[in-house]
Parts: C-alpha cells; sequence; structure tokens
C-alpha cells in the first residue's frame, strides 16, 4: 500500500525524506547563500579598514584651539578649587587653635577680679596664655580701622588702674564698674587718632550703682612703629553724673511741689561736665603703648617700660 506524502512548498523540506536530487539542490543553496554572506563581510571588513586607514593616528589629531583652551581652563579650576579647599581647611583648623588659645586666656583671668586678686602661680599661668595668643599674629601691623571702637577691659596688671580696684574695694563710699578703652581712628591717614580711657565709678546712695559718673582721660596717639603708639594726655573728664533715688529725693522730694531751684539743683547735676586739661609739661606722661594683639573681638596691650598688661574684648560704643 503506497504512500503520498505532501509538502508545503514554502516550508524547508526534511533532509531525511528528500530525494538526492532534492538534497544537491538544497546544499548548493546553503552554499550560495554562505558564499554571499562571505561576500557581504568580505566587503564591509575592506570598507571598515579602508575608513581606518583613512582616519589620523591619535599623534595627528589636531582639536581646535578654542578646545584645548577649554581643557587649560578646566585644569586651571580644578587646580585653584583644590588649593582654595585645603587652604580653606588649614584656615579652619588655624582659627580653631587660635580660638582655643584666646579662650584659654579668658578662662584664666575669669576670677581675678580684673587682676585685683591674683597669685604667684595665676600670673604665670596668664602671662603663659597671654604669650601663646601674642605669638599668633607676631609682627603683623596694626590694622587702624580694626582699632577702632570700644574695647572692655577683662585684666590688666597696670599699677595705677589696681589701685582703683584696691580703693573701692577698701572703702566704702567708692565703687568702680567697668572700664574701656575707645579708640577713634578710623580711615585716620596719618597713622594715629583719639584714645579714651572710660572709667565708670559711683559713690553708694548718692550715684546710682555703678555707673554713677564717668571718668574720661583723653590722649592723642600717633603709630610710630607697626605695633607701637605713643600717647600725649590732653584732657581728664567727668561726665555723666547719674544721681540715686535716695539724693533725688533729698533734693526734690516728689509729694512736695518742687520749686524751680530743686529743678535747677537737679538738672546742674545731671548735667555736670568738669573738664581738667594736662598742662604742656605733662603730656608725655603716656609715653609707648604696645599693642601685641589685635584681631575682631580681643585686644592686647603693654605698657612699655613695665606698666603692665592689659587684656580686652570688643564692647559696644558708648559714644
Amino acid at each position: 500500500m503506497g504512500m503520498d506524502l505532501v509538502f508545503n512548498s514554502s516550508s524547508p523540506v526534511p533532509p531525511l525524506l528528500c530525494s538526492s536530487s532534492s538534497r544537491r539542490h538544497t546544499h548548493n543553496n546553503y552554499n550560495f547563500n554562505f558564499k554571499c554572506s562571505s561576500n557581504v563581510v568580505n566587503r564591509r571588513r575592506r570598507k571598515l579598514l579602508s575608513i581606518s586607514m583613512a582616519m589620523p593616528s591619535a599623534a595627528q589629531v589636531r582639536f581646535p584651539f578654542f578646545f584645548i583652551h577649554s581643557l587649560n581652563s578646566i585644569g586651571s579650576l580644578l587646580h585653584s578649587f583644590i588649593t582654595n579647599f585645603f587652604c580653606c581647611f588649614n584656615l579652619k583648623a588655624y582659627d580653631s587653635e587660635l580660638e582655643n588659645k584666646k579662650h584659654e586666656l579668658l578662662t584664666s583671668v575669669r576670677d581675678t577680679q580684673r587682676g585685683l586678686l591674683t597669685t604667684p602661680l595665676q600670673r604665670s599661668s596668664i602671662e603663659e596664655a597671654l604669650v601663646n595668643v601674642e605669638g599668633t599674629n607676631l609682627g603683623h601691623p596694626i590694622d587702624l580701622n580694626n582699632l577702632d571702637g570700644t574695647w572692655r577691659l577683662q585684666y590688666t596688671s597696670a599699677s595705677d588702674v589696681l589701685i582703683l580696684f584696691q580703693a573701692a574695694a577698701t572703702l566704702p563710699f567708692f565703687q568702680v564698674g567697668q572700664i574701656f578703652q575707645k579708640f577713634e581712628c578710623r580711615d585716620n591717614s596719618n597713622g594715629g587718632g583719639v584714645i579714651r580711657n572710660i572709667v565708670q565709678w559711683s559713690i553708694p546712695n548718692l550715684l546710682e550703682e555703678q555707673e554713677g559718673a564717668t571718668l574720661l582721660v583723653s590722649a592723642k596717639f600717633t603709630l610710630v612703629s607697626v605695633r607701637n603708639i605713643y600717647l600725649q594726655f590732653q584732657e581728664i573728664t567727668v561726665q555723666d553724673i547719674n544721681i540715686s533715688e535716695q539724693l533725688q529725693a533729698l533734693i526734690a522730694p516728689a509729694i512736695l511741689p518742687r520749686s524751680f531751684i530743686n529743678l535747677q539743683i537737679l538738672q546742674y547735676l545731671r548735667a555736670f561736665k568738669a573738664q581738667i586739661p594736662v598742662s604742656p609739661g605733662r603730656e608725655s606722661v603716656g609715653g609707648l603703648y604696645y599693642l601685641s594683639y589685635l584681631d575682631d573681638n580681643m585686644l592686647l596691650g603693654r605698657a612699655v617700660g613695665g606698666g603692665g598688661v592689659f587684656v580686652f574684648t570688643r564692647a559696644q560704643s558708648l559714644y
């Protein structure tokens, strides 16, 4: 019994079921297709080879000038960024070390009542801390614009100031409040200016506590070296009299009608200002004042000739 096999002409012929002539025909087709594919690949290879041979070598490449300039600019920016980054990092580390030294100095003078109560060990420790801060900007010229302003006294070893503290500690009718130095030298092209030593003092029960009156000692100063200033005292002034409430009640009682004379006395006391000029022959008493350290919030000074050391911190302006 015969069997007829029918294949779709569009489908490939199974090699095991086709005749030898059919297999030869299929084999030839495969060879033809392989040759065609090989020819296409070879043509593509020759084309790529010709393109690669036509391309210049790395040594022959010439980039446009603006491209090279852009690369140089990018390199410069990277170098500048790296340099500034490490400089800022070192500056922050330096600032941190400096702030620690300043903090140690202020801590060492904290319990000395501005220098009145110090032991030899404390004075030695304070001097060491002071020298550590002074060494951070040793030799730098004084910036008069930065010096300008009001500075509050935190510590001193000057005998002419300590005697005021001693008197206030001994005498029951005398008080010493805050002490300031006020420099007026901003935008001064002459290398000098005016310095005012401001002492706030009081008499208990007669004047207000601590700020009953102000003693003002004014002097001109000139810059004689990068850190030395020369003082010439000019005037001593007593001003800003603030009488106590007890004295006001005694002079002009609030219950009784205040007469014109009572009011005049109060007005006179409040506006009282005594100015005593320093005689010309004594203008050189101030001498040299060495500003050993200055920044935005701390001022250190030494009176040349063993006059003592001074530690100031910046304060708000008084006038």
